[in-house]
């Protein structure tokens, strides 16, 4: 039950840094915060590259939040470079749905 988010800017991105366990005790903690920068209409980019752990709970918060940003012709752009959080969403054909980048930099450039 572990989860801390912190946000900053990268070359005038705001990134979204998630670090532990995404499940049913701590997506909600994510929802909210993914919910107040959409609100800000910020252009922004979510780093899970240091979440070793995600639930069906945390993939639904995701998703609903893709879908919310697009609603507003936004991206919502995800890193992630863990093997096995990358199966998870090869698994759940969430790898085609999403766009996922292995580091900050190529999400804020999107290549």
């Amino acid at each position: 039950m572990n989860l801390s988010i912190k946000t900053d800017t990268f070359e005038g991105v705001t990134v979204v840094h998630v670090k532990g366990e995404l499940d049913v005790y701590t997506a909600p903690m994510l929802k909210e915060t993914l919910d107040s920068t959409m609100d800000a209409r910020e252009r922004f980019v979510l780093d899970l590259t240091q979440v070793r752990f995600i639930d069906s709970t945390g993939l639904g918060v995701l998703v609903g939040s893709l879908q919310e940003a697009r609603a507003d012709s936004a991206d919502f752009p995800l890193v992630l470079d863990d093997p096995y959080l990358l199966k998870i969403f090869h698994i759940t054909g969430f790898d085609g749905v999403f766009s996922i980048y292995p580091q900050v930099s190529d999400a804020v450039r999107g290549n």
